[in-house]
């Protein structure tokens, strides 16, 4: 409620994923901003892959919006002979460049490395002013985790059980 307030106060769209958030949230009372979009991809023992994407969403965003989370294609994708993907945003931006079907197009009939193809999409979200952040795996274990925004908190898991997290 408090943080819905003080965007409404300054008339400003505040998105999960936004390094403008801690100008808004200056006052150390209102830094309890609590954000972040959460995503999946996984790769089963029978070479399955899945993604999954739940929004952290925009705090003050318009009624009745639907970001890219929720739409196969821009938020995430998944196809047992590419790729899959996860994605957060812009969403009106990965919407409009089917960002996490993008990826796999480039993977499938270009034969485009994972991190190529994922900084490719990436690229055209930022020509219309979005920025975020892909995590992409593929039917071999390959993964990349590309972002064009301030930062992506972000981690693996492999076969070995060892977790990296950056």
């Amino acid at each position: 409620w408090q943080q819905l307030q003080k965007a409404l106060e300054k008339e400003q769209v505040v998105l999960d994923h936004d390094g403008k958030t801690a100008a808004l949230f200056a006052d150390p009372m209102m830094y309890d901003y609590k954000y972040g979009t959460v995503g999946a991809v996984a790769l089963d023992q029978h070479g399955n892959l899945a993604a999954g994407t739940s929004t952290g969403g925009m705090t003050n965003k318009r009624y009745g919006r639907v970001g890219d989370s929720p739409i196969i294609g821009a938020g995430n994708y998944a196809d047992n002979e590419t790729v899959t993907v996860s994605a957060t945003g812009s969403g009106e931006m990965f919407i409009r460049t089917l960002t996490a079907f993008n990826i796999a197009a480039q993977v499938k009939y270009q034969k485009l490395p994972l991190e190529q193809a994922a900084q490719n999409a990436l690229d055209e979200v930022k020509a219309i002013n979005g920025s975020g952040g892909v995590i992409v795996l593929d039917k071999s274990g390959n993964y990349t985790m590309s972002f064009n925004s301030e930062g992506m908190y972000r981690g693996t898991i492999g076969n070995d059980g060892k977790p990296l997290v950056a």
